[in-house]
Parts: structure tokens; C-alpha cells; sequence
């Protein structure tokens, strides 16, 4: 079975794959002073939860964007499920994706995986969504390469960071106000960010349709996915298709696809 691990800047993502089939998912807060024995305690406590051990896992893969937790997530592989991981941005490891930027090297591992699973789905020229911490569009084109895309605050963080700096406002949560006008402090903050930032999504991804694919054809695939994905998706009704596994699946791909070559 195959161990897939997803470290993002909020959460650590960890997948069971048996052949095509998910046995088991489940998520922890990233924290880069927990420990790879840590880790163990935690995944492999819910793991026999249904029905799995360490010792069924002969495989992982890990994509992480947070280098202070990545070195504990590779002992965490090597010293209780005895396998080195295939890592993302390991310049033996192909992704499977044409790199169609400036310096690929600056291409983002969770970015890299999304577009390749995101390819193997649903037809190019295609922009993914990914709403978390922070939001990012990210483009292939109409020849399936990677073209790049835009790196934004996430609505969480931006909120955060107001109430930080922003000494008489208060700490809110991100809910749909019933009008755009707010009427006090958190209903004016509630509505700049719901409908600010559902403007933003709509606004950017109207240019990047305009400048991926000039004349509307072929048309311009949006894929959302990431953990406030859902929150702004509707509300914009510019979302094609809600991927909550695309991460995920493109690990599994990229496992795939090196281990039948040898690599």
C-alpha cells in the first residue's frame, strides 16, 4: 500500500492508497517542531482505527511546502513504515508535467501536483483553484504544460492579519453577510472579505480566461479544491468542478508513473 503525504502551511494531509482504492484519510495541524515519533503515535493510532498497519505500507510519496516539518515526515516514512518517500521536487522524481515558467525550480510541489492531477481528469486549457492559506490560480494550457498562475492571501490569513495590525477591530469569522453595506464593525469586515474576496476570484480568473484563451475557444476549465473552496465557489458560479481529492490523486499519479519506470 502506498502512504501519500500532503504538507501544506495549515495542515498535514496523510492518504492509505491499496492499488486505486483510498482506504483511509485524515489530517493533522502542521507543526514543524512535532516529530517524526510523534507523527507515528498519532497516523498509526488512526490507522488501526480501520484496520491498517504500519507493516501494509511498502510505499509513500510526499509533497511538502513547509521545509522545517519535511525532514520529520521523511524519518517519519523511514523509521516506522520502512521506506524511503519519493519527494516532491526531487529533480529524480518526474511529474509528468511540462514546466512552462521562468525558473521551474520556483514551481510550488502542491501547485506541480495539482495541475497534474487536474490534466489527468478534465480537458486543458484549465485553471486550478486552491483556496487555503493562501489562493492560489494555477494554469495549464492548452497544450497541458504548466504555465504558471497567481499566488494571493487566503481569506483566513488576510483576516488574521487585519485583526493583527488593526488595533480596535475585532477577530471575526468569514460567513456571508446578508447585504454588501455593513451595518457595524463585523458585518463591514464580514462583507470586505466575503464579497472582496469573491470579487477578486471573479476578477482574476476573468482575466486569465481572457488572456489563456483570448477568443473564449477553447474554453477555460475551472477547478476548485482546498479547504475554503466551497465557501466563495457558488457565489462566483465560475467554478466548473469541486476536486477535494486532487492533490491526493496527483501523488498517486506521479507514484505511479516513477515507479513503473524505475524511478
Amino acid at each position: 500500500m502506498l502512504l501519500a503525504i500532503d504538507a501544506g502551511n495549515t495542515n498535514v494531509v496523510f492518504a492509505i492508497y491499496d492499488g486505486d482504492t483510498p482506504r483511509g484519510r485524515w489530517r493533522i495541524s502542521t507543526d514543524s517542531r512535532r516529530t517524526s515519533d510523534e507523527y507515528a503515535v498519532w497516523l498509526t493510532s488512526a490507522m488501526a482505527l480501520k484496520g491498517l498497519a504500519a507493516q501494509d505500507v511498502n510505499a509513500a510519496i510526499l509533497s511538502s511546502v513547509v521545509p522545517a516539518a519535511t525532514p520529520d515526515l521523511i524519518r517519519l516514512c523511514k523509521d516506522h513504515f520502512g521506506c524511503v518517500p519519493m519527494r516532491i521536487g526531487d529533480p529524480a522524481v518526474d511529474v509528468g508535467i511540462e514546466i512552462r515558467i521562468d525558473n521551474p525550480r520556483e514551481a510550488g510541489a502542491d501547485r506541480l501536483v495539482n495541475a497534474v492531477a487536474a490534466t489527468e481528469r478534465y480537458k486543458a486549457p484549465l485553471v486550478v483553484l486552491d483556496i487555503g492559506t493562501g489562493t492560489t490560480f494555477d494554469v495549464v494550457d492548452a497544450d497541458g504544460a504548466f504555465a504558471g498562475g497567481i499566488i494571493a492571501p487566503g481569506p483566513t490569513l488576510s483576516l488574521d492579519a487585519l485583526h493583527r495590525v488593526a488595533a480596535q477591530l475585532p477577530k471575526v469569522d468569514i460567513a456571508k453577510p446578508d447585504r454588501v453595506i455593513g451595518r457595524g464593525t463585523v458585518g463591514a469586515m464580514q462583507s470586505g472579505m466575503y464579497w472582496g474576496y469573491t470579487a477578486m476570484i471573479e476578477g482574476l480568473l476573468r482575466r486569465i480566461k481572457a488572456e489563456l484563451s483570448p477568443t473564449g475557444t477553447p474554453p477555460v476549465t475551472v477547478i476548485g479544491t482546498g479547504g475554503m473552496v466551497r465557501v466563495f465557489a457558488e457565489e462566483t458560479g465560475m467554478v466548473d468542478h469541486i476536486d477535494a481529492d486532487l492533490t491526493l490523486r496527483g501523488l498517486l499519479l506521479i507514484y505511479r508513473r516513477n515507479a513503473k519506470s524505475g524511478g
